[in-house]
């Protein structure tokens, strides 16, 4: 390795690590300037909120990692240029796609950094983040509760109008065993609940019709205890927990879950296909901003961080705008994932040509 690339090198990791360190504080006092009423209502222990905020660093590191990298290679390529070291560069012969060789060496070490944090390291923190979220900030929009079909094993399909949490019952429940194509009996209950003490469900109203040919036969009763093959959570899992599983663990509930017949086997396909497309745009955004950046331009190095802010920006805007339309829509996750994507690199490609003018 030369010179050159040992130079631009550091400044590069260095440029970076030093952005991660100025703007994770600004996010931590932030947050905590919007719940330190809550943390005194609730008495939250400072073990605890301190434990939050280690998984907070690296939620919020990972959610806007792009913005970092973006900055950081805008902040010090726009230094390189204004004190004309990129014009010394590139007038020494050394093309613009050997001068852009570093820049990809760095982008390789972050982007393999943000691969195994994002596979093994941020699930842990995602765990800890979500679940202090959901049991001291808030518990809305977490579950889906309403229309819930799953599939709980080969033969049996269960369905509720709507869950509740935090009573742990349903209402409109139904059971339907089939053997092969054929439904054999149906079970179905107007209430449907869980009795911790007795570690079984209670159902009122309690129907079960057996199917035999033609003939059916309807059997009663206004309440009926029993154990069923499921978990009353699995009526409406948290929506974050695939965000909390490493590789592996991701991959086998995902086919539990798609097997199972999930309302939110699309948020979960997203989650992984980001764990990929995620260390990928380190690549196509330091690219752009080389690029963007490696030349002088009236009004100096603001100009080029307003253009990289406001990129940085519509990359994290984009990439959340997908995101709601899976989990809101039948978007297909695998373009939500790759779609933003393909039009910065696009961006990348036509920007890179015109550098090199």
């Amino acid at each position: 390795m030369k010179l050159i690339d040992r130079y631009i090198l550091k400044r590069y990791l260095g440029t970076f690590f030093v952005m991660i360190l100025l703007f994770i504080p600004i996010g931590i006092m932030v947050d905590v300037a919007e719940k330190i009423d809550i943390f005194k209502e609730k008495e939250v222990p400072a073990g605890v909120i301190f434990s939050y905020y280690l998984d907070f660093t690296w939620y919020f590191g990972n959610l806007l990692f792009p913005i970092f990298l973006f900055l950081s290679v805008i902040w010090f390529t726009s230094k390189l240029a204004n004190n004309t070291e990129v014009i010394a560069i590139l007038s020494s012969g050394i093309s613009f796609q050997r001068y852009l060789r570093p820049f990809l060496i760095g982008a390789t070490f972050i982007a393999v950094f943000a691969f195994f944090a994002g596979m093994f390291i941020v699930p842990k923190s995602n765990l800890g983040f979500n679940e202090f979220r959901f049991e001291y900030i808030t518990k809305k929009g977490e579950r889906n509760i309403d229309e819930v079909f799953q599939q709980i094993n080969d033969n049996e399909f269960i369905y509720v109008s709507k869950y509740d949490p935090v009573r742990k019952r349903a209402t409109n429940f139904s059971l339907e065993h089939f053997e092969g194509n054929t439904l054999k009996h149906k079970i179905e209950s107007d209430w449907i609940r869980w009795i911790e003490r007795d570690s079984n469900f209670r159902m009122t109203n309690y129907r079960i019709r057996f199917f035999n040919g033609d003939q059916e036969r309807i059997y009663a009763k206004s309440r009926q205890d029993t154990i069923l093959d499921f978990e009353i959570e699995d009526l409406a899992p948290v929506s974050y927990l695939a965000e909390t599983l490493n590789f592996g663990e991701l991959n086998q509930f995902i086919e539990e879950e798609r097997q199972r017949g999930s309302v939110l086997i699309n948020s979960h396909l997203l989650v992984r296909h980001k764990r990929w497309s995620i260390p990928i745009s380190a690549f196509i955004l330091t690219i752009i901003a080389v690029a963007v950046a490696s030349f002088k331009r009236r009004g100096g190095m603001g100009v080029n961080l307003a253009f990289g802010i406001t990129l940085g920006f519509l990359f994290i805007f984009f990439d959340k705008i997908f995101g709601v339309m899976v989990n809101k829509s039948t978007f297909p996750p695998f373009i939500a994932a790759w779609i933003p994507l393909v039009v910065f690199g696009i961006l990348a490609f036509i920007l890179l040509r015109y550098a090199k003018r």
